[in-house]
């Protein structure tokens, strides 16, 4: 029951960065949007989880992570009523944003959780590879279920789904999930201010960068801040007695390279799921049901692979698994290389989203994997938070770059095959990020 709780809610979370996608035409004719401010629906709430998710971590390190899990789920289901009761754009988007907060505090908090509830090597890895599947499934899912709702009821459903789930785990968690120890010290303002600025700066000058270019003054600030703030961030934090982020948590080699295949993974299946969707809308003419049905197969693919992976790790090691998921990506992302106005559905895009859902499925669960293994129980909070930080950047890069590239296409075709293109170097340099690791073989599953 306690992972089942912690597992929806994680799906709820990032399934609500994505759900909206396929009904932002109803909240546009519905609320009376502008072109440029219906992207800031989806926006708000991916700049105010990515910005706050490494202070939402270290709160529950030293609050006790139930608690703060807790508070954040409700304050994201409160955020999802009022904002499907929205009859303004200013309403939805403070609605949005304030959803963003609450995961920011649930969300390493169910990571954390499930890190220090299951204690048993082979229920934690099992555990794991449960969670790292339905966070990757959520990309998915959103669409899927966001064509559903929209088609079958209305825009506001997407945001009312939230609201029995987020009540089921705020009343029943407490009863089956007990509470982690809670650690001494006080919060690292330097250090929560320099990381949760850096962070927030980042994603928005990534969400900049793809609705107005790479070279706008604010695009370039938002740059320039992120980095000034994320140099100064390490030295904040080397001189902080209870640094927000303990500074060893890099030491791992191995938790290094597995923060950057998560990274990696999610800026590569982030654009391809962006311009897909667009494709079968814009190209195909599907509606919207039919494109969310149409990635449903890569759902299916990607549980299958990552319920494979518990049971690989202990005989291979995780290594060899990220590398055989991430060659599957690059072999997606070569194939969809080749979209054109005539495709059809089973020639291009069924072959291609298979092999991302099974590449993502081994990826996904062997990362998450490596990266929280070893992990003091006083620092899970941190490792969860870096952990979902990595795919809240990594996304928004992902998108920000194809977005770019796709401009320069002299056609809408053909600049969503240079788009994919770009994505074949991301699922690339997954493979070189392996060299980060040090662990091989039955090794790996060891150390």
């Amino acid at each position: 029951m306690a992972l089942a709780l912690l597992c929806g809610c994680q799906l709820t979370l990032v399934v609500d960065a994505s759900i909206v996608n396929i009904a932002l035409p109803g909240i546009q004719r519905g609320l009376g949007f502008s072109d440029a401010g219906l992207s800031w629906v989806v926006n708000a709430y991916t700049l105010a989880f990515g910005g706050l998710l490494l202070l939402g971590g270290r709160a529950g390190d030293l609050l006790g992570h139930r608690r703060v899990f807790v508070a954040g789920v409700g304050v994201f289901t409160v955020a999802s009523l009022v904002g499907g009761l929205a009859v303004s754009p200013g309403w939805l988007l403070a609605a949005r944003a304030t959803q963003g907060v609450g995961a920011a505090l649930a969300g390493p908090g169910a990571l954390a959780l499930i890190a220090t509830t299951f204690q048993d090597a082979e229920r934690r890895s099992r555990a794991l590879a449960a969670f790292s599947m339905v966070a990757s499934v959520g990309m998915v899912a959103g669409l899927v279920l966001g064509g559903v709702l929209t088609a079958w009821a209305s825009w506001r459903a997407v945001l009312f789904v939230n609201v029995p789930v987020g009540l089921a785990i705020v009343l029943l968690v407490p009863r089956v999930v007990r509470e982690s120890a809670r650690q001494e010290g006080r919060f690292d303002v330097g250090g929560a201010l320099t990381c949760t600025l850096g962070s927030t700066l980042l994603v928005y000058g990534f969400i900049r960068a793809a609705e107005q270019g790479w070279s706008g003054a604010l695009t370039v600030g938002a740059f320039c801040g992120a980095g000034a703030l994320l140099v100064l961030f390490p030295v904040v934090e080397a001189r902080a007695r209870q640094p927000i982020v303990p500074l060893g948590l890099f030491a791992d080699r191995d938790r290094v390279g597995a923060f950057l295949m998560r990274f990696l993974l999610t800026a590569a299946m982030s654009g391809m799921l962006f311009f897909l969707t667009l494709y079968v809308q814009g190209v195909l003419g599907y509606g919207p049901l039919a494109t969310g049905f149409g990635f449903l197969p890569t759902t299916i693919a990607l549980i299958a692979a990552s319920r494979a992976v518990p049971g690989l790790l202990p005989r291979y090691g995780p290594r060899p698994i990220m590398a055989a998921g991430a060659v599957l990506c690059v072999a997606g992302m070569v194939w969809l290389t080749q979209v054109a106005r005539d495709s059809s559905y089973l020639a291009m895009i069924l072959g291609p989203v298979l092999l991302f859902g099974a590449g993502t499925g081994l990826v996904a669960v062997a990362a998450t994997f490596v990266a929280m293994r070893s992990v003091p129980p006083g620092e899970s909070g941190a490792a969860s938070a870096l952990l979902q930080s990595m795919q809240q950047i990594g996304g928004s890069l992902g998108v920000a770059v194809l977005v770019t590239v796709d401009h320069a296409g002299s056609s809408k075709v053909d600049g969503m095959r240079d788009a994919f293109t770009a994505g074949v170097a991301f699922t690339g340099c997954m493979l070189l990020a392996l060299v980060a690791f040090r662990a091989q073989g039955r090794s790996g599953s060891q150390s």
